[in-house]
């Protein structure tokens, strides 16, 4: 198996060939290049096939034992300081490629159903090609600069990504608030790599580990200041993973194509921050005040996520905060020591909310030929109701991907989102609560999000609902570009082609949408029981470095049934109740949700407005900045520029005055001369 290891590097850099080759055909023979649409979108999706294959076969090989691989060169050097490049497979990375190629691919097919009458078909899938390259090579790196360097460029593909459709404002908007915010992140993420680099003179993971503690132990640095670099690392999990308080970018960049909240947003780069926060294990396990910021951090976030997705009726928007609350759950497993628990959750979920976000674009997709391109609209739940009957095949999925992320044994959220509760009420009683009431919370959003998308009557040809919908937001002249990406002159200019026209209901998406569903129902099902208490395959797979397999086969035959019962069952108890009170409210109208809305205005409206995030960093940020900007203007503008123009007034005056003295006549220098001679015999006899 040891030429596997070899070609490995051929992971990341396949797709990245493909984006390559594709993105040249696009500027040198854009005509020619968008016209082999179906042969471009092809090529892409068969080299991220091949390093799908590649990924799973290293899989298999390190489950049967086989020992880390890591191959580097030497890519910088100025005296003792050397900088290495290379990649690394073991447990973990093996688990992660797999994770990313998988959903990518299945993203990569779905996006030919769903972006085919797009005039950005083949842009598309160059710029998911670079993304899915970026994110590999990240999940290889042997090191934190190789870390940093593909961070970022993950971070300029979700830029890239969300303002696809740039024409639309409100996708450039999201795309540049994503920017923003992620450069605050990333910022203490740099200042933390090149303090740890100063404080232990490395880069690699386990070394800095080893070396942070020595010289905690040795008093050459004090433990404080070795918190505070950890919390800067810690900033890029925060931004990325979409933590408190830098989670406000996630729900805008639900303005990209729904394969893009599905890829990045859902299963890949927001996870990126948990597999960081993995691979600086050996860092924060040792600071115990660094490991309790990252518990709290993500237990709040989890609650904080879970509390504006029940208000929210946007179908996207709702998943995207159901992204922040379960990312939070990961954070924090990794902050109360449940490394295993937090990646077996990380893995669950990206299979379900993939198949989640895909199963609401191909609902987009459907209500699209009914009310429209106007996301304002096609993407609000209160003009869908009874899809299951015109889209089974989604209305299945999506159930699937509903009972898996509520917690609903035997689906796979259950295992893992159970294994994450037991170890918080072993660590903090307190986070076990909070953590548990968001499970009823998620049970209770989702079931909402189902009951009323797919169940009840059909809403979207209610005239009433839809004008009251349109006089609430935005005019559609502002939102005039969803799925498609073309203007509404287009549109008209080429329906008889692309067979755009309004029908009385929905229908059911093309097979390249439907079959990556049913495929990702599978792991949203299954995956879970490898990960069950009583037989944790996953944990003997994934584990700490410190942690031997013995031991954890030890903990496995000490399990307690009993235990395991009243804490599952509490749970699972919790979400049916969540489940219900859904129900009665949506799907049988047993109980007025505006009523009790009315009766908690202040609550309701704290969860509908975000909790007032976004206005408040608009005012305290957004608005000073412009402030401060406008001064500074002002300053640049009288003082700055002043300055330089005063000189150049100088200059100018001098010169004309000049140009009458230098004329070239002899006799006027020696004029000029005599004339100075002439006052300085006059000054000295003066004097």
């Amino acid at each position: 198996m040891e030429p596997l290891y070899q070609y490995a590097w051929l992971i990341p850099v396949l797709p990245l060939m493909g984006a390559m080759l594709v993105g040249l055909g696009l500027i040198s023979a854009n005509k020619t290049a968008n016209s082999l649409r179906k042969l471009n979108a092809s090529f892409i999706v068969s080299l991220l096939g091949v390093a799908m294959g590649l990924s799973f076969a290293l899989l298999w090989s390190q489950y049967h034992g086989h020992e880390p691989f890591t191959r580097t060169l030497e890519w910088a050097a100025a005296g003792d300081f050397h900088l290495e490049m290379g990649y690394t497979i073991d447990h973990l990375t093996a688990l992660m490629l797999v994770v990313v190629t998988t959903v990518a691919f299945l993203v990569m097919i779905y996006s030919d159903g769903y972006m085919a009458h797009d005039r950005g078909y083949v842009r598309f899938y160059a710029y998911l090609s670079l993304f899915s390259s970026s994110m590999l090579g990240l999940v290889v790196s042997p090191n934190l600069v190789q870390v940093y360097i593909f961070w970022e460029l993950v971070g300029m593909c979700s830029y890239l990504l969300v303002g696809f459709w740039y024409d639309r404002k409100t996708a450039a908007e999201a795309a540049q608030k994503a920017f923003v915010v992620n450069r605050v992140g990333d910022f203490g993420l740099l200042l933390g790599i090149l303090g740890l680099y100063w404080a232990t003179g490395s880069f690699e993971f386990e070394t800095i580990g080893a070396n942070l503690q020595s010289s905690v132990t040795l008093g050459s640095i004090s433990g404080g200041f070795a918190a505070l670099l950890a919390i800067l690392v810690f900033l890029g999990p925060v931004a990325k993973s979409a933590q408190f308080p830098l989670h406000v970018w996630l729900p805008d960049a639900m303005e990209g194509p729904t394969p893009i909240s599905a890829l990045i947003h859902a299963a890949t780069m927001v996870a990126a921050g948990v597999f960081l926060i993995a691979r600086m294990y050996p860092v924060f396990d040792g600071i115990p005040v660094v490991m309790t910021t990252i518990a709290w951090t993500g237990a709040f976030t989890a609650f904080l996520g879970a509390s504006i997705a029940i208000t929210q009726n946007d179908i996207k928007k709702g998943l995207a905060y159901s992204t922040i609350s379960q990312l939070g759950y990961m954070v924090m497993a990794m902050g109360i020591g449940g490394y295993t628990a937090g990646l077996f959750h990380l893995m669950t979920h990206a299979y379900f909310k993939a198949m989640l976000f895909l199963g609401s674009g191909s609902v987009i997709h459907g209500m699209e030929g009914v009310v429209g391109h106007d996301p304002a609209l096609a993407q609000d739940m209160r003009l869908m109701g009874g899809l299951r009957k015109y889209m089974p095949l989604t209305s299945l999925t999506f159930l699937i991907g509903t009972l898996a992320i509520s917690g609903i044994p035997p689906f796979a959220g259950f295992w893992s989102k159970d294994e994450i509760l037991g170890l918080a009420f072993n660590a903090n009683p307190m986070l076990w609560a909070i953590a548990w009431g968001t499970a009823g919370l998620t049970a209770f959003y989702m079931f909402r999000m189902y009951f009323l998308t797919f169940e009840g009557p059909f809403r979207g040809n209610d005239t009433e609902i839809r004008r009251q919908l349109l006089m609430a937001k935005k005019p559609t002249s502002e939102l005039a570009f969803g799925p498609g990406a073309m203007n509404t002159k287009e549109l008209e200019a080429n329906a008889h082609e692309e067979n755009h026209h309004h029908s009385e209901f929905p229908h059911e998406s093309p097979l390249t949408m439907t079959l990556p569903l049913l495929i990702l129902a599978v792991p949203s099902t299954l995956v879970g029981l490898v990960g069950m208490p009583f037989a944790n395959h996953f944990e003997e797979f994934i584990h700490p470095a410190g942690e031997t397999v013995a031991a954890i086969i030890a903990h496995e035959e000490g399990f307690d049934l009993t235990e395991f019962l009243i804490m599952s069952g509490s749970t699972v108890g919790l979400a049916l109740i969540g489940i219900t009170l859904a129900s009665l409210m949506y799907l049988r109208h047993k109980i007025d949700p505006s009523a009790i809305a009315q009766s908690i205005k202040p609550l309701y409206q704290l969860s509908l407005n975000k909790w007032y995030f976004d206005d408040i960093y608009h005012s305290v940020f957004v608005l000073s900045l412009r402030r401060l900007a406008r001064q500074v203007m002002e300053v640049d503008f009288r003082v700055v520029d002043g300055a330089v123009n005063l000189t150049g007034f100088f200059t100018l005056v001098s010169g004309e005055g000049l140009k009458y003295l230098e004329n070239g006549r002899a006799q006027f220098y020696a004029l000029i001369i005599f004339g100075a001679v002439l006052g300085l015999v006059i000054v000295s006899g003066v004097t």
